[in-house]
Protein backbone atom coordinates (compact mmCIF):
# COMPACT_ATOMS: atom_id res chain seq x y z
CA UNK A 1 0.00 0.00 0.00
CA UNK A 2 1.57 3.22 -1.32
CA UNK A 3 3.02 5.49 1.95
CA UNK A 4 3.89 8.85 2.34
CA UNK A 5 7.64 9.50 1.63
CA UNK A 6 10.00 11.30 4.93
CA UNK A 7 11.42 13.40 2.60
CA UNK A 8 11.50 16.69 4.51
CA UNK A 9 14.19 17.85 6.89
CA UNK A 10 14.78 21.02 9.57
CA UNK A 11 15.51 23.21 6.74
CA UNK A 12 12.43 22.33 5.10
CA UNK A 13 10.46 22.64 8.52
CA UNK A 14 12.08 26.10 9.10
CA UNK A 15 11.49 27.24 6.11
CA UNK A 16 7.50 26.04 5.79
CA UNK A 17 6.83 27.96 9.08
CA UNK A 18 8.19 31.18 7.70
CA UNK A 19 5.94 30.46 4.95
CA UNK A 20 3.10 29.49 6.93
CA UNK A 21 3.83 33.07 8.50
CA UNK A 22 5.33 35.87 6.30
CA UNK A 23 2.70 36.76 3.36
CA UNK A 24 1.78 40.58 2.71
CA UNK A 25 0.96 41.76 6.58
CA UNK A 26 4.67 42.76 6.96
CA UNK A 27 4.19 45.10 4.31
CA UNK A 28 1.02 47.07 5.77
CA UNK A 29 0.76 46.12 9.69
CA UNK A 30 3.67 48.25 10.93
CA UNK A 31 1.52 51.54 10.02
CA UNK A 32 -1.41 50.07 11.53
CA UNK A 33 0.58 49.68 14.60
CA UNK A 34 1.54 53.12 14.71
CA UNK A 35 -1.79 54.40 14.79
CA UNK A 36 -2.75 52.84 17.60
CA UNK A 37 0.19 53.09 19.73
CA UNK A 38 1.99 56.18 18.21
CA UNK A 39 6.05 56.53 19.21
CA UNK A 40 8.88 54.55 18.71
CA UNK A 41 9.51 52.39 22.08
CA UNK A 42 5.80 51.90 22.02
CA UNK A 43 5.98 50.20 18.59
CA UNK A 44 8.62 48.34 19.32
CA UNK A 45 7.29 47.12 22.61
CA UNK A 46 4.60 45.64 20.33
CA UNK A 47 6.11 43.51 17.63
CA UNK A 48 8.76 42.45 20.56
CA UNK A 49 5.73 41.07 22.59
CA UNK A 50 3.79 39.69 19.55
CA UNK A 51 7.47 37.99 18.47
CA UNK A 52 7.54 36.57 22.24
CA UNK A 53 4.37 35.29 22.12
CA UNK A 54 4.41 33.75 18.73
CA UNK A 55 7.90 32.08 20.47
CA UNK A 56 6.72 30.58 23.58
CA UNK A 57 3.76 29.50 20.89
CA UNK A 58 6.50 27.90 18.65
CA UNK A 59 8.38 26.41 22.02
CA UNK A 60 4.71 24.89 22.68
CA UNK A 61 4.11 23.26 19.37
CA UNK A 62 7.55 21.88 19.41
CA UNK A 63 7.18 19.93 22.56
CA UNK A 64 3.65 18.61 21.31
CA UNK A 65 5.41 17.53 18.04
CA UNK A 66 8.31 15.69 19.83
CA UNK A 67 5.58 13.97 22.04
CA UNK A 68 3.38 13.60 19.49
CA UNK A 69 4.64 13.44 15.96
CA UNK A 70 1.56 11.82 13.79
CA UNK A 71 0.48 12.59 10.97
CA UNK A 72 -2.01 15.66 10.53
CA UNK A 73 -0.28 17.75 13.45
CA UNK A 74 -2.61 20.05 15.44
CA UNK A 75 -5.12 17.78 14.06
CA UNK A 76 -3.66 14.85 15.83
CA UNK A 77 -3.31 16.91 18.89
CA UNK A 78 -6.65 18.20 19.30
CA UNK A 79 -8.05 14.34 18.93
CA UNK A 80 -5.46 12.54 21.40
CA UNK A 81 -5.98 15.71 23.60
CA UNK A 82 -10.09 16.22 23.50
CA UNK A 83 -11.87 14.05 21.61
CA UNK A 84 -12.35 13.08 17.51
CA UNK A 85 -15.32 15.87 16.83
CA UNK A 86 -12.60 18.74 18.09
CA UNK A 87 -9.91 17.54 15.92
CA UNK A 88 -12.51 17.47 13.02
CA UNK A 89 -13.72 20.70 13.43
CA UNK A 90 -10.26 22.32 13.34
CA UNK A 91 -9.84 20.76 10.27
CA UNK A 92 -13.41 21.79 8.83
CA UNK A 93 -12.17 25.19 9.65
CA UNK A 94 -9.19 25.01 7.81
CA UNK A 95 -10.17 23.55 4.61
CA UNK A 96 -13.88 26.68 4.87
CA UNK A 97 -11.94 29.24 6.74
CA UNK A 98 -8.19 29.48 7.42
CA UNK A 99 -6.48 27.81 4.93
CA UNK A 100 -8.77 27.76 1.91
CA UNK A 101 -9.49 31.72 2.34
CA UNK A 102 -5.65 32.58 2.95
CA UNK A 103 -4.58 30.96 -0.50
CA UNK A 104 -7.83 32.69 -2.24
CA UNK A 105 -6.78 35.80 -0.44
CA UNK A 106 -2.89 35.76 -1.51
CA UNK A 107 -4.13 34.38 -4.78
CA UNK A 108 -6.32 37.25 -5.44
CA UNK A 109 -4.03 39.57 -4.32
CA UNK A 110 -0.88 38.72 -6.40
CA UNK A 111 -3.28 39.52 -9.48
CA UNK A 112 -4.69 42.78 -7.85
CA UNK A 113 -0.77 43.86 -7.84
CA UNK A 114 0.19 42.65 -11.29
CA UNK A 115 -1.41 46.16 -12.90
CA UNK A 116 0.99 47.71 -10.35
CA UNK A 117 3.85 45.65 -10.98
CA UNK A 118 3.80 45.60 -14.77
CA UNK A 119 1.82 48.39 -16.20
CA UNK A 120 -0.48 46.65 -17.71
CA UNK A 121 -4.25 47.10 -17.13
CA UNK A 122 -6.51 44.30 -16.43
CA UNK A 123 -10.35 43.88 -16.14
CA UNK A 124 -11.56 42.08 -12.87
CA UNK A 125 -12.47 39.44 -14.68
CA UNK A 126 -8.92 39.02 -16.15
CA UNK A 127 -7.62 39.73 -12.22
CA UNK A 128 -10.07 36.65 -10.90
CA UNK A 129 -8.93 34.42 -14.03
CA UNK A 130 -5.09 34.69 -12.99
CA UNK A 131 -5.99 34.28 -9.10
CA UNK A 132 -7.48 30.78 -9.93
CA UNK A 133 -4.86 29.54 -12.80
CA UNK A 134 -2.74 30.35 -9.85
CA UNK A 135 -4.02 28.57 -7.30
CA UNK A 136 -4.32 25.48 -9.74
CA UNK A 137 -0.51 25.90 -11.32
CA UNK A 138 0.48 25.11 -7.30
CA UNK A 139 -2.60 22.73 -6.87
CA UNK A 140 -0.77 20.98 -9.69
CA UNK A 141 2.64 21.11 -8.77
CA UNK A 142 2.35 19.74 -5.15
CA UNK A 143 0.24 16.46 -6.62
CA UNK A 144 3.93 16.09 -8.46
CA UNK A 145 5.26 15.14 -4.79
CA UNK A 146 5.81 16.29 -1.73
CA UNK A 147 9.85 17.25 -2.45
CA UNK A 148 7.98 19.73 -5.55
CA UNK A 149 5.56 20.66 -3.30
CA UNK A 150 8.54 21.64 -0.78
CA UNK A 151 11.44 22.75 -3.35
CA UNK A 152 8.68 25.68 -4.69
CA UNK A 153 7.61 26.94 -1.26
CA UNK A 154 11.16 27.19 0.02
CA UNK A 155 12.11 28.39 -3.50
CA UNK A 156 9.67 31.65 -2.53
CA UNK A 157 10.48 31.57 0.83
CA UNK A 158 14.48 32.16 0.55
CA UNK A 159 13.50 34.50 -2.40
CA UNK A 160 11.23 36.14 0.12
CA UNK A 161 13.97 36.92 2.53
CA UNK A 162 16.45 37.84 0.18
CA UNK A 163 14.02 40.80 -0.82
CA UNK A 164 12.93 41.95 2.60
CA UNK A 165 16.73 42.07 3.44
CA UNK A 166 17.16 44.36 0.04
CA UNK A 167 13.96 46.37 1.24
CA UNK A 168 15.89 46.65 4.81
CA UNK A 169 18.90 47.53 2.87
CA UNK A 170 17.07 50.22 0.50
CA UNK A 171 15.86 51.51 4.01
CA UNK A 172 19.17 52.33 5.32
CA UNK A 173 19.79 54.38 2.36
CA UNK A 174 16.13 56.09 2.49
CA UNK A 175 17.40 57.55 6.20
CA UNK A 176 19.73 59.82 4.33
CA UNK A 177 17.27 60.63 1.42
CA UNK A 178 14.09 61.54 3.98
CA UNK A 179 14.66 65.11 4.99
CA UNK A 180 13.09 65.60 8.01
CA UNK A 181 11.34 63.25 9.98
CA UNK A 182 8.55 64.06 12.26
CA UNK A 183 8.30 62.51 15.53
CA UNK A 184 4.62 61.46 16.80
CA UNK A 185 3.97 62.77 20.78
CA UNK A 186 1.44 60.28 22.78
CA UNK A 187 -2.09 61.82 23.23
CA UNK A 188 -3.05 63.11 26.68
CA UNK A 189 -5.82 59.98 26.67
CA UNK A 190 -2.84 57.25 25.95
CA UNK A 191 -3.22 54.17 27.73
CA UNK A 192 -0.63 51.84 27.10
CA UNK A 193 -2.32 48.35 28.39
CA UNK A 194 -5.77 49.13 26.44
CA UNK A 195 -3.19 50.72 23.04
CA UNK A 196 -0.75 47.68 23.61
CA UNK A 197 -3.99 45.07 23.33
CA UNK A 198 -5.35 46.47 20.57
CA UNK A 199 -1.71 46.43 18.49
CA UNK A 200 -1.22 43.17 19.20
CA UNK A 201 -4.32 42.13 17.08
CA UNK A 202 -2.42 43.13 13.70
CA UNK A 203 0.35 42.20 15.30
CA UNK A 204 -0.21 38.61 16.23
CA UNK A 205 -1.74 38.19 12.65
CA UNK A 206 1.23 38.90 11.15
CA UNK A 207 3.34 36.78 13.12
CA UNK A 208 0.34 33.76 13.29
CA UNK A 209 1.38 30.57 10.64
CA UNK A 210 4.00 28.62 12.98
CA UNK A 211 1.96 25.68 13.28
CA UNK A 212 1.36 24.48 9.16
CA UNK A 213 4.67 23.15 9.37
CA UNK A 214 3.41 20.25 11.93
CA UNK A 215 0.73 19.33 9.37
CA UNK A 216 3.97 17.73 7.61
CA UNK A 217 4.73 15.08 10.58
CA UNK A 218 4.31 12.38 7.83
CA UNK A 219 6.90 13.91 5.48
CA UNK A 220 9.53 14.67 7.51
CA UNK A 221 12.70 12.77 8.58
CA UNK A 222 12.59 12.38 12.40
CA UNK A 223 9.92 14.54 12.70
CA UNK A 224 10.11 14.83 16.72
CA UNK A 225 13.53 16.53 16.04
CA UNK A 226 13.36 17.83 12.76
CA UNK A 227 9.80 20.20 13.84
CA UNK A 228 10.94 21.18 17.17
CA UNK A 229 14.23 22.76 15.25
CA UNK A 230 12.11 24.05 11.97
CA UNK A 231 9.29 25.78 14.77
CA UNK A 232 12.53 27.25 16.79
CA UNK A 233 14.64 28.75 13.77
CA UNK A 234 11.61 29.70 11.48
CA UNK A 235 10.24 32.09 14.42
CA UNK A 236 13.35 33.27 15.58
CA UNK A 237 14.05 34.39 11.79
CA UNK A 238 10.83 35.70 11.30
CA UNK A 239 10.83 38.26 14.81
CA UNK A 240 14.35 39.15 13.45
CA UNK A 241 12.63 39.80 9.80
CA UNK A 242 10.01 41.79 11.66
CA UNK A 243 11.84 43.68 13.66
CA UNK A 244 14.55 45.18 11.51
CA UNK A 245 11.47 45.87 9.31
CA UNK A 246 10.28 48.09 12.09
CA UNK A 247 13.21 49.68 12.63
CA UNK A 248 13.80 50.54 8.82
CA UNK A 249 10.35 52.00 8.55
CA UNK A 250 10.42 54.03 11.61
CA UNK A 251 13.82 55.61 10.81
CA UNK A 252 13.18 56.56 7.12
CA UNK A 253 9.83 57.76 7.67
CA UNK A 254 9.60 58.66 10.93
CA UNK A 255 6.34 57.87 13.87
CA UNK A 256 3.81 60.26 11.76
CA UNK A 257 4.61 59.60 8.77
CA UNK A 258 4.29 55.97 9.30
CA UNK A 259 1.04 55.97 11.31
CA UNK A 260 -0.21 58.00 7.89
CA UNK A 261 0.56 55.71 5.15
CA UNK A 262 -1.02 52.30 4.28
CA UNK A 263 2.06 51.21 2.33
CA UNK A 264 4.88 52.15 4.71
CA UNK A 265 7.29 49.32 2.65
CA UNK A 266 6.47 50.95 -0.77
CA UNK A 267 7.33 54.62 1.21
CA UNK A 268 10.80 53.78 1.92
CA UNK A 269 11.41 52.31 -1.29
CA UNK A 270 10.01 55.46 -3.10
CA UNK A 271 12.37 57.64 -1.15
CA UNK A 272 15.14 56.22 -2.35
CA UNK A 273 13.98 54.90 -5.85
CA UNK A 274 11.16 57.24 -6.96
CA UNK A 275 8.19 55.82 -8.75
CA UNK A 276 9.72 52.97 -10.03
CA UNK A 277 9.78 51.96 -6.12
CA UNK A 278 6.37 51.83 -5.74
CA UNK A 279 6.54 49.36 -8.76
CA UNK A 280 9.21 47.23 -7.77
CA UNK A 281 7.90 46.80 -4.04
CA UNK A 282 4.47 45.95 -5.75
CA UNK A 283 6.10 42.70 -7.26
CA UNK A 284 7.74 42.32 -3.90
CA UNK A 285 4.74 42.02 -2.25
CA UNK A 286 2.91 39.58 -4.80
CA UNK A 287 5.92 37.38 -4.97
CA UNK A 288 5.56 37.66 -1.22
CA UNK A 289 1.65 36.02 -1.51
CA UNK A 290 2.63 33.77 -4.56
CA UNK A 291 4.63 32.10 -1.74
CA UNK A 292 2.03 31.79 0.84
CA UNK A 293 0.05 31.06 -2.28
CA UNK A 294 1.87 27.13 -2.18
CA UNK A 295 2.63 26.95 1.69
CA UNK A 296 -1.23 26.43 2.09
CA UNK A 297 -1.62 24.30 -0.67
CA UNK A 298 1.26 22.10 0.33
CA UNK A 299 0.54 22.30 3.98
CA UNK A 300 -2.73 21.71 4.74
CA UNK A 301 -4.40 18.24 2.80
CA UNK A 302 -2.33 16.66 5.01
CA UNK A 303 -4.93 17.20 7.44
CA UNK A 304 -7.53 16.38 5.44
CA UNK A 305 -5.88 12.90 4.67
CA UNK A 306 -5.47 12.33 8.40
CA UNK A 307 -9.00 13.10 8.86
CA UNK A 308 -10.32 10.80 6.00
CA UNK A 309 -7.81 8.26 7.41
CA UNK A 310 -9.12 7.83 10.85
CA UNK A 311 -12.67 7.03 8.85
CA UNK A 312 -14.22 10.85 9.63
CA UNK A 313 -14.42 12.41 6.37
CA UNK A 314 -14.21 11.31 2.55
CA UNK A 315 -12.74 7.97 2.27
CA UNK A 316 -10.90 8.72 -1.09
CA UNK A 317 -8.66 11.66 0.60
CA UNK A 318 -6.62 8.76 2.22
CA UNK A 319 -5.63 7.93 -0.74
CA UNK A 320 -2.16 7.59 -1.32
CA UNK A 321 -0.73 8.26 -5.21
CA UNK A 322 1.19 5.22 -5.69
CA UNK A 323 3.75 7.17 -8.00
CA UNK A 324 3.67 10.69 -6.32
CA UNK A 325 3.23 9.21 -2.99
CA UNK A 326 1.23 12.28 -1.83
CA UNK A 327 -2.36 12.53 -1.08
CA UNK A 328 -3.80 13.97 -4.19
CA UNK A 329 -7.18 13.80 -4.08
CA UNK A 330 -7.03 15.69 -0.56
CA UNK A 331 -4.75 18.57 -2.55
CA UNK A 332 -7.05 18.77 -5.22
CA UNK A 333 -9.76 19.69 -2.79
CA UNK A 334 -7.79 22.09 -0.87
CA UNK A 335 -7.18 23.98 -4.54
CA UNK A 336 -11.04 23.12 -5.82
CA UNK A 337 -12.04 25.06 -2.01
CA UNK A 338 -9.41 27.83 -2.62
CA UNK A 339 -10.57 28.71 -6.18
CA UNK A 340 -14.26 28.44 -5.35
CA UNK A 341 -13.38 30.71 -2.51
CA UNK A 342 -11.31 33.36 -5.23
CA UNK A 343 -14.07 33.12 -7.42
CA UNK A 344 -17.13 34.25 -4.60
CA UNK A 345 -15.51 36.95 -4.15
CA UNK A 346 -15.89 36.98 -0.37
CA UNK A 347 -13.07 35.74 0.89
CA UNK A 348 -12.03 38.85 2.78
CA UNK A 349 -14.74 38.13 5.41
CA UNK A 350 -14.02 34.70 5.99
CA UNK A 351 -10.03 36.30 6.65
CA UNK A 352 -11.95 38.19 9.54
CA UNK A 353 -13.30 34.59 10.96
CA UNK A 354 -9.96 33.85 11.18
CA UNK A 355 -8.15 35.37 14.31
CA UNK A 356 -10.69 34.25 16.59
CA UNK A 357 -10.76 30.34 14.80
CA UNK A 358 -7.00 30.24 15.22
CA UNK A 359 -6.65 31.06 18.59
CA UNK A 360 -9.04 29.28 20.08
CA UNK A 361 -7.35 26.08 18.72
CA UNK A 362 -3.77 27.83 19.44
CA UNK A 363 -5.15 27.91 23.36
CA UNK A 364 -6.70 24.30 23.19
CA UNK A 365 -2.84 23.50 22.21
CA UNK A 366 -1.36 25.03 24.68
CA UNK A 367 -3.81 22.67 27.27
CA UNK A 368 -3.06 19.83 25.44
CA UNK A 369 0.64 20.18 26.19
CA UNK A 370 -0.78 20.46 30.20
CA UNK A 371 -2.49 17.32 29.76
CA UNK A 372 -0.02 15.29 27.30
CA UNK A 373 2.90 15.98 30.18
CA UNK A 374 0.50 15.17 32.86
CA UNK A 375 -0.24 11.41 30.86
CA UNK A 376 3.00 10.64 29.57
CA UNK A 377 4.91 11.31 33.39
CA UNK A 378 2.30 8.95 34.50
CA UNK A 379 2.16 6.41 31.96
CA UNK A 380 6.46 6.93 32.23
CA UNK A 381 7.06 7.47 28.72
CA UNK A 382 10.35 8.58 27.69
CA UNK A 383 11.39 12.30 27.87
CA UNK A 384 10.88 13.73 24.64
CA UNK A 385 13.58 15.47 22.18
CA UNK A 386 12.54 19.13 23.47
CA UNK A 387 10.86 20.22 26.09
CA UNK A 388 9.21 23.85 26.48
CA UNK A 389 11.11 26.09 29.15
CA UNK A 390 9.63 27.97 32.35
CA UNK A 391 6.20 25.16 32.11
CA UNK A 392 3.66 25.31 33.22
CA UNK A 393 3.65 28.77 33.52
CA UNK A 394 4.60 29.71 29.93
CA UNK A 395 2.12 27.42 28.92
CA UNK A 396 -0.44 29.28 30.79
CA UNK A 397 0.75 32.64 29.82
CA UNK A 398 0.21 31.58 25.96
CA UNK A 399 -3.01 30.21 26.88
CA UNK A 400 -4.32 33.37 28.85
CA UNK A 401 -3.40 35.15 25.91
CA UNK A 402 -4.38 33.14 23.22
CA UNK A 403 -8.11 33.11 24.59
CA UNK A 404 -7.81 36.95 25.71
CA UNK A 405 -6.86 37.63 22.02
CA UNK A 406 -10.42 35.75 21.27
CA UNK A 407 -12.12 37.75 23.74
CA UNK A 408 -10.75 41.10 22.05
CA UNK A 409 -11.64 40.13 18.88
CA UNK A 410 -14.99 39.37 19.83
CA UNK A 411 -15.50 42.67 21.56
CA UNK A 412 -14.35 44.66 18.80
CA UNK A 413 -15.92 42.55 15.95
CA UNK A 414 -19.01 40.26 17.61
CA UNK A 415 -20.79 39.78 14.12
CA UNK A 416 -17.19 38.12 12.41
CA UNK A 417 -15.97 36.47 15.43
CA UNK A 418 -19.66 34.73 16.30
CA UNK A 419 -19.56 33.60 12.61
CA UNK A 420 -16.02 32.26 12.56
CA UNK A 421 -17.27 30.42 15.62
CA UNK A 422 -20.83 29.34 14.18
CA UNK A 423 -18.32 27.71 10.99
CA UNK A 424 -16.35 25.70 13.54
CA UNK A 425 -19.61 24.62 15.34
CA UNK A 426 -20.94 23.38 11.87
CA UNK A 427 -18.36 21.12 11.75
CA UNK A 428 -19.93 18.69 14.89
CA UNK A 429 -22.98 17.59 13.23
CA UNK A 430 -20.98 17.00 10.00
CA UNK A 431 -18.65 15.11 11.85
CA UNK A 432 -21.51 12.72 13.72
CA UNK A 433 -22.94 12.29 10.01
CA UNK A 434 -19.32 10.84 8.97
CA UNK A 435 -19.17 8.77 11.70
CA UNK A 436 -22.18 7.57 11.18
CA UNK A 437 -21.91 6.25 8.08
CA UNK A 438 -18.51 4.78 8.80
CA UNK A 439 -20.24 2.80 11.52
CA UNK A 440 -22.68 1.81 8.97
CA UNK A 441 -20.39 0.84 6.24
CA UNK A 442 -18.21 -1.47 8.85
CA UNK A 443 -21.51 -3.06 10.52
CA UNK A 444 -22.43 -4.05 6.41
CA UNK A 445 -19.22 -5.44 5.59
CA UNK A 446 -19.29 -7.67 8.82
CA UNK A 447 -23.10 -9.00 7.53
CA UNK A 448 -21.60 -9.39 3.94
CA UNK A 449 -18.48 -11.54 5.73
CA UNK A 450 -21.15 -13.08 7.66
Amino acid sequence: MPQLLRKLGTRDAALIVMGGIVGSGIFVNPSRVARLVHTTPWIMIAWLIGGAVALVGAGIFAELAARRPQDGGVYAYMRDAYHPVVAFCYGWTLLLVSQSGGAAASAVTFAFYLPAMTGLHLAAATQTSIAVSVVALFTIINCLGVRQGATTQNSFMIAKIVLILAVIVVGLFAVGHAGAVHAATLPPDFNPVVAIGLALVPVLFAYSGWQTSSFMSGEMRDPHRTLPRGMIFGVLGVIALYLAMNIVSIVALGESRLAATNTPASDVVRVVLGPIGAQIMAGIVALSTLGFVTNQILTSPRVYYQMAADGTFFKALANINPRTHVPTLAIALQGIAAILLALWGRYDMILNWVTSVDYVFFGLAALALIIFRTRDRASGAPTPYFRMPLHPWSTIAFLVVAWAVVLDVLVTDPRNTFLGIAVLLTGIPVYFLFTWRQRRYTGDERKAEA
